[in-house]
């Protein structure tokens, strides 16, 4: 049977959209389909209203640093502000600049003299050809045992849901800043040491949220929302919908989950499916805040490191455009993970009152100041890289691309992809049907 579309695409976030738009190039129009009732994906943001006036959020902190010229020519068509990339960490009543290992500048004087100490003698021990088997070996190795159980060993826990030693080291990238002596004792003995951050400038549109940058690709895409799939026919090539619709198709790109794309196809292999079952992501539970006050956060994002406090990282959405918050206001998201291995079992209601109580507890603003609060739940937050997860997960790949599907975006290859990363997984998969 003559398939309805040549090539089909499931998934309208930033990959999906860059994919449509590249097969558009190569003379192939490739319809989207989206299961949300509007495109985005994780990209897309949001707005609500209050008396004092409208309110932009997004789906967690997102700032373009792509250096890409496919993914410039699209972002840059949309007028953008531009801010330094310095960030802090809140630590135990204390706003410490990040990376915090090359800050240590607030902490006390034997505190510093401990870690920089510390730090030196490891430095002067540990081999090269040290074995590194799991992520808090990584940790150990780089920073010395009291840097890394002081800090990034319990940020681990609050942001990926495992202990680091039971996480890979595959995903780490330049994401974390390597342990430089030099820079380590600068920054705790000056108060303004050169900013180590992995980028100089990010970038945020003026209007609109993160999702103002996707604007020029779902102007030329064509786009169904609200069409979940539910079945995938892979010999027949066929997929059933929410609705009842079926669509034909002779090629298909897949942005969607790789562990709820299996769970649809049919004919799957059963040790596929098993290696699939063991896949797992984070969710995100934002909690959204606004504020009567002009600047409520002391930087554009923060980490929090006390244990005693949910939220893993806060952005200022206010500061990221003036045009996110009514004139005089500001306002704070802040990020909350949780996972099959780690769940925090509150309601809503719960979360934003603790979201308000560390409010109060960083001193950033009293009670009647707050004229906003929102809570909403994200599926799908990060990819968890925990031990041997690629190896699975490639066998899962090969085995769905033997099938005809080509797999795209943070989800659909089940990587951790920045923005700029994700449209150009989406690129390359359009490249590589269109061969």
């Amino acid at each position: 049977m003559k398939p309805d579309h040549e090539v089909i695409i499931l998934g309208a976030g930033i990959a999906g959209l860059a994919a449509s738009a590249r097969l558009r190039e190569h003379g192939v129009e490739a319809p989207l389909f989206e299961a949300a009732s509007r495109p985005g994906g994780l990209l897309d943001s949001f707005t609500l209203e209050t008396p004092e006036g409208s309110w932009t959020f997004d789906n967690a902190v997102h700032l373009s640093f792509a250096s890409e010229p496919e993914v410039r020519e699209i972002f840059d068509r949309t007028p953008y502000l531009s801010h330094e990339a310095r960030s802090l960490n809140w630590d135990g009543g204390l706003w410490i600049p990040h990376p915090v290992q090359n800050n240590m500048y607030p902490l006390a004087a034997d505190e510093k003299a401990d870690l920089v100490v510390d730090l030196a003698h490891h430095l002067a021990q540990v081999s090269p050809d040290a074995p590194i088997e799991n992520y808090r070996d990584w940790l150990y190795n780089q920073y010395g045992a009291k840097i890394a159980e002081r800090w990034p060993l319990r940020y681990t826990r609050k942001y990926w849901t495992l202990d680091a030693a039971e996480l890979g080291t595959g995903w780490i990238g330049n994401r974390m800043r390597r342990a430089d002596l030099r820079e380590v004792v600068l920054g705790a003995v000056c108060e303004n040491p050169p900013n180590t951050y992995y980028v100089s400038t990010m970038r945020y549109p003026e209007r609109g949220g993160y999702r103002a940058f996707l604007m020029p690709l779902l102007e030329t895409v064509d786009v169904r929302t609200d069409m979940k799939a539910v079945e995938i026919d892979n010999r027949s090539r066929s997929i059933r919908f929410e609705n009842g619709e079926v669509q034909l198709y002779g090629r298909m790109i897949s942005t969607m989950p790789l562990p709820l794309l299996i769970q649809i196809m049919t004919d799957v292999p059963p040790d596929i499916r098993a290696l699939a079952d063991t896949l797992f992501a984070t969710s995100i539970d934002i909690v959204s805040i606004g504020f009567r006050k002009p600047r409520v956060s002391p930087s554009l994002w923060f980490y929090i490191y006390d244990t005693t406090i949910l939220a893993s990282r806060a952005y200022s959405p206010s500061i990221k455009s003036p045009h996110n918050a009514p004139d005089g206001h500001s306002s704070l998201q802040f990020e909350i993970y949780s996972s099959q291995r780690m769940q925090h079992g509150l309601s809503p209601e719960a979360l934003i009152e603790h979201c308000l109580q560390t409010v109060e507890t960083m001193g950033l603003a009293e009670r009647d100041e707050i004229v906003l609060t929102h809570h909403k739940h994200l599926p799908f937050g990060n990819v968890v890289f925990d031990l041997g997860m690629e190896k699975r997960r490639n066998a899962v790949r090969a085995w769905v691309e033997s099938q005809g599907i080509a797999l795209a975006g943070r989800f659909g290859e089940w990587d951790y992809l920045w923005s700029n990363q994700a449209f150009m997984s989406g690129r390359a998969a359009a490249d590589a049907i269109a061969r």
